[in-house]
């Protein structure tokens, strides 16, 4: 496992003084991002070699958000690879190493020179190695879009929003869809299913639909197909 410890700013607490579920995102982000830096695998290896991570679906599980100056742990690990695909835990920790958040991820391996995804290559699966799987309730990695959802007004995308790989990094489709929640400090879980990466000059076409005890926000093309898929449950 590598871990980092922080204390929450207030830069990333939300209006309940509690850490914003897109700091969480942010977070776990950085974790992993900071253990590839560290075993020589971070962006300029990955840009030098022609390939890049690109995250295929999120499911986040929280027990509960720390407040503001709290200190935490963040955690996370790899747990499997299968071709294409890399498995990785995460979780926060509060001071007593008690469960805050636990996450699962997908990943897919991709080949920026032949714009496609590749078989995770050997020396990167034994640099990262195996950790046990995370014990949390394992969700599907396709999220449904229920039918008769409402669309909401399209709006463009940002530079800001932009990340190393020049797509809309994950976390930004998360603050999107969290527009549409009454109210983000009640959600307990999360689902993120990415389908296709959005860059600079698209727009997001949004449709919301309510679920038993949440909602499902399909971010979409001015075609109707997602970009991404959110799935916010106050469960």
């Amino acid at each position: 496992m590598y871990t980092f410890e922080s204390r929450v700013r207030y830069s990333e607490i939300d209006e309940s003084g509690a850490l914003a579920l897109s700091s969480v995102i942010n977070y776990m982000q950085d974790c992993s991002t900071f253990q590839s830096e560290e075993m020589g695998l971070g962006v300029e290896y990955l840009r030098e070699h022609g390939q890049v991570w690109l995250l295929n679906s999120w499911q986040i599980q929280i027990e509960r958000l720390p407040v503001l100056a709290e200190r935490i742990t963040v955690g996370t690990w790899a747990y499997g690879f299968k071709g294409i695909y890399g498995y990785r835990n995460f979780a926060l920790y509060d001071s007593e190493k008690r469960y805050l958040v636990k996450a699962n991820s997908i990943w897919v391996f991709y080949d920026w020179n032949k714009s496609r995804p590749a078989r995770i290559t050997e020396n990167i699966e034994q640099s990262y190695g195996r950790e046990p799987k995370l014990e949390m309730n394992y969700a599907e990695r396709k999220i449904a879009v229920p039918e008769g959802g409402v669309a909401e007004e399209p709006f463009p995308i940002r530079r800001h929003q932009i990340d190393t790989n020049g797509h809309v990094n994950n976390g930004q489709y998360i603050q999107m869809a969290q527009e549409y929640v009454p109210h983000v400090s009640e959600i307990r879980s999360l689902r993120a299913e990415y389908r296709k990466s959005a860059v600079y000059g698209n727009s997001i076409y949004p449709v919301v639909a309510s679920v038993e005890d949440g909602l499902v926000i399909s971010l979409n093309d001015e075609e109707g197909k997602p970009y991404a898929v959110i799935a916010f449950s106050r469960k």
